[in-house]
């Protein structure tokens, strides 16, 4: 009798230590935003992985062996899209142009009512014809010329640095985005 005494008291306190919440009432949720900070900015890793994009397109490239014409930088297009773009397209445009101007390269800022884009040829990358025009007109010897492509966790971005004359790609580098809040938001925005 003792025994089943013990089992049943166990039991029951057991039940009464699994109630012991029940009737409380629970504590909301935080739904409070944290703001960025300086720091956070400073440390961005969105900026940091498309400036060392530039430094690893450019890595085989000298400054000096441009020429002496500027290097023009076009606006990043969706790969599926490529006569338009998003914000995250002319942003990464602003961030490649300033890290090549950092890193020694002579590049020119043009500003036009429309984009500098890149068309898709028969199999081959070439300049649109608009683009040569402009290379032509500031006497440009290099274009950087860049796709994004949204994917279901990445963007994935792909540069190319073209000789005008030619249209020959003299260096390439491809590296991915995560789409976080600030990608998603860059992708998504009104154009």
């Amino acid at each position: 009798m003792m025994r089943l005494t013990s089992i049943a008291a166990l039991a029951s306190a057991s039940v009464l230590a699994g109630c012991s919440t029940w009737g409380v009432p629970a504590q909301p949720v935080s739904t409070v935003r944290t703001e960025p900070t300086y720091q956070a900015a400073d440390a961005n890793n969105f900026l940091a992985s498309s400036q060392d994009a530039i430094n690893k397109l450019t890595a085989t490239v000298a400054p000096q062996a441009v020429g002496t014409g500027p290097v023009l930088v076009a606006t990043v297009v969706n790969v599926n899209n490529t006569s338009t773009s998003a914000p995250l397209g002319r942003t990464l445009s602003e961030i490649y142009a300033n890290q090549m101007t950092a890193r020694g390269f002579h590049v020119k800022e043009v500003k036009l009512r429309t984009d500098l884009y890149v068309r898709e040829g028969t199999g081959e990358l070439m300049l649109s014809r608009e683009m040569r025009d402009i290379a032509r007109s500031q006497n440009a010897s290099m274009v950087v010329v860049g796709t994004y492509s949204p994917a279901a966790n990445f963007t994935y971005v792909s540069l190319k640095l073209v000789r005008t004359e030619d249209s020959r790609i003299l260096a390439g580098y491809d590296y991915a985005l995560p789409n976080d809040r600030d990608v998603t938001r860059l992708v998504n925005a009104p154009r």
